[in-house]
């Protein structure tokens, strides 16, 4: 295991019991390294006999044809996923919800390049019962952001197309509703820290060149350095306040270095 997931899984060891199903929030910005770690956690304790699972918040995206709806209803910065708003909340709480009670489950799956959730049939069952689900995503267990705080413009995002604050109090208002309901499932919180917001366009602008290095579909899909910064625009306050405010109440956080190289471990005492 990379050194993340090495002391993620030292803290996980001393959470685990015996008989009782442990849903842990993963959360770190986009290519932190979150999603590696989750699956060499769920390797390195599935190699212990333990039943675990994986579920990323990016697979309860709403489709494509849902977020079109809730642009022209309720803004249109929502026909871009990942504020939250965009996620099916309710399949999400019933999937948990059913890893608690230790029955078998399908973990949903969501199609990045068609935009839309895969087919239910499509999903992989997660047998019952589960000793280990991995909630993996961005803004998993984040709580909202005070309202004095959105009353300003983060960025030019913000100022060119939210310039009323409605977007930004509406997927904050999920975020304190719908979505805290989701988080509330959650029983030890993990926090990957970037050491700046800057870091983000520069990793993931990383990740994307990658694609591009790549051949057929991935690669055509791939950002430009341009499309990525207006693209993170869209998590950078909540980003940015997670940032702030997790660290005081994750049950471990792992703050990274540029080069995502582990910097040190805090626990909750």
């Amino acid at each position: 295991m990379n050194p993340i997931a090495t002391a993620l899984a030292e803290a996980v060891t001393g959470w685990l019991t015996p008989g009782k199903p442990l849903v842990l929030g993963l959360c770190g910005t986009q290519a932190s390294g979150k999603s590696t770690a989750a699956a060499q956690l769920a390797e390195h304790f599935g190699g212990q006999g333990l039943n675990v699972g994986v579920l990323s918040l990016d697979d309860l995206y709403l489709g494509r044809t849902v977020r079109a709806e809730m642009a022209k209803v309720a803004h249109p910065l929502f026909a871009t996923r990942g504020p939250p708003g965009t996620h099916d909340t309710a399949i999400g709480i019933a999937t948990l919800d059913a890893v608690k009670r230790g029955d078998p489950v399908m973990l949903p799956r969501f199609d990045k390049r068609a935009d839309e959730p895969l087919p239910s049939r499509e999903w992989p069952l997660l047998d019952g019962p589960c000793d280990l689900l991995i909630f993996e995503g961005w803004c998993v267990g984040a709580v909202s952001v005070p309202d004095a705080m959105l009353a300003e413009p983060v960025n030019a995002l913000e100022r060119e197309k939210d310039p009323d604050g409605i977007w930004r109090h509406s997927w904050n208002t999920h975020l304190a509703d719908e979505t805290a309901a989701l988080f509330a499932r959650i029983d030890r919180l993990a926090y990957l820290r970037p050491p700046s917001f800057e870091i983000v366009r520069i990793w993931r602008s990383e990740q994307e060149r990658r694609y591009q290095a790549q051949e057929g579909e991935r690669a055509a899909a791939a950002m430009t350095d341009e499309q990525v910064a207006r693209f993170i625009a869209h998590y950078e306050r909540l980003t940015r306040w997670i940032m702030d405010e997790m660290p005081g109440r994750a049950d471990v956080t792992i703050r990274l270095d540029e080069g995502r190289n582990v910097l040190s471990v805090e626990t909750l005492v």
